[in-house]
């Protein structure tokens, strides 16, 4: 047996930014508490999400990797508890600027940056105005607890994106995530459509899902409002949820896995050995006709 135990958290943030640290911090140490030894915590958690409105002063909140002091806050709480930490955060790079993710090892180690690779850009999910596309390429990360694959938010869309964290190893897939309501129809819903494609991934790949999201109703600075609508979830290898958070309530949620007997069923039932590369031309294309 090789067993980790999984938490996904959620909770609300504000422009108090000391406050939705300690929050998130307090949420890790619960997490731990319960026995987690890697611990999610949703997107851009440091800040409301400010992407709702194009606002050129909002890029005065990105920060390098290096000597960044979110990520140094929570590598000095990984050491202190042992767990593994995807930490999400808005990077700046010279002139460019990044949705991003740290993931920090159980002694503290920053292991390294994942820049996120697909951008949103619709009404109240304005992206494309803050971030460019990330040019880490998909990574996994060997850590303590096993190695694990991370994408961010729309990432999760993208079933290339899971396959190819899968193919280079990832035994657990992370997704911290905003999303909710639809400023421009409020008739919209995907809270449900948003689960099964994850679901999908697992499924799919015979690894287990993680996925963070956040909970409140946050304005934006023209007049629209998101009402976040959390149901983080983990998801086992068959794409089963095995836990599920509500829609409005701060949460934390585990998950225990035996990757070793995982590893042995994604052996035996073949989904890797069978599968056909040279037939896949068209996926590296926009058109299809790659």
């Amino acid at each position: 047996m090789r067993t980790v135990t999984v938490a996904a958290t959620q909770m609300a943030c504000t422009w108090d930014i000391p406050a939705n640290i300690e929050r998130a911090e307090r949420l890790v140490r619960t997490a731990a508490a319960q026995g987690a030894n890697i611990v999610l915590v949703q997107e851009l958690f440091e800040t409301p999400y400010f992407c709702q409105a194009q606002d050129a002063r909002f890029f005065d909140l990105a920060q390098p990797f290096a000597d960044n002091p979110l990520i140094a806050h929570f590598a000095r709480l990984a050491a202190e508890l042992g767990v593994v930490l995807p930490v999400s955060y808005f990077e700046r790079a010279g002139r460019a600027h990044f949705n991003s993710l740290a993931v920090i090892d159980a002694d503290g180690t920053v292991l390294g940056n994942y820049r996120k690779s697909h951008i949103p850009d619709g009404p109240g999910y304005t992206e494309k105005f803050y971030f460019s596309p990330g040019d880490t390429g998909f990574r996994v990360w060997r850590t303590r607890f096993g190695t694990i694959g991370c994408g961010i938010c729309w990432d999760q869309w993208f079933p290339e994106a899971a396959r190819a964290m899968a193919l280079l190893g990832a035994e657990i897939l992370f997704y911290p995530t905003a999303i909710g309501s639809e400023p421009h129809d409020p008739a919209i819903d995907s809270a449900a459509h948003w689960q099964r494609v994850m679901q999908g991934h697992a499924a799919a790949n015979l690894v287990p899902v993680v996925a963070s999201n956040r909970v409140g109703t946050e304005e934006g600075r023209n007049g629209t409002a998101i009402t976040f609508y959390g149901s983080s979830f983990i998801a086992d290898q068959t794409g089963g949820k095995l836990t599920e958070a509500d829609r409005g309530t701060e949460s934390v949620l585990t998950a225990t896995f035996d990757l070793a007997a995982i590893e042995r069923q994604r052996r035996a039932w073949g989904l890797f050995r069978d599968r056909r590369p040279e037939l896949y031309g068209p996926l590296s294309s926009l058109d299809g006709q790659g």
